[in-house]
């Protein structure tokens, strides 16, 4: 019996989700890898992330949804805060990464970046025309 879930994410690019990962402290291995999980069980994802206990955070891509779900043995969860909190600021870090690199591509710089103390994050993009 598997003790893996799975939970749907709205996550579509895996160098913003990398990106993201890293802001939050994870060095997130690529790959066609096997994400361990309670007694030797795994299962493979796109991305893992290790945690001190020998189990893995993994985000494997979904077809279905065109989205990267998170599947880890939650049993196993092993992260300073639950994994709801984790995904909500995840969900942010990939924003920001997602707005920095579309901005990038378009031309803008950032030019002021700034963090409130409730979380939010401020931007001010610049482009010379």
């Amino acid at each position: 019996m598997s003790h893996f879930s799975t939970v749907k994410t709205e996550l579509r690019d895996l160098q913003s989700l990398r990106e993201a990962l890293a802001d939050l402290g994870h060095d997130a291995r690529q790959g066609e890898l096997q994400v361990n999980g309670y007694r030797g069980q795994t299962v493979v994802a796109q991305l893992a992330v290790s945690q001190a206990n020998g189990s893995d955070i993994g985000f494997r891509w979904s077809a279905e949804s065109g989205s990267y779900e998170l599947v880890a043995d939650l049993d196993l969860w092993q992260q300073p805060v639950p994994v709801e909190r984790f995904l909500a600021r995840l969900n942010q870090r990939y924003a920001l990464r997602s707005i920095l690199s579309a901005s990038a591509a378009e031309g803008f710089q950032v030019a002021e970046q700034s963090n409130s103390v409730d979380g939010t994050i401020e931007l001010v993009v610049t482009r010379w025309a």
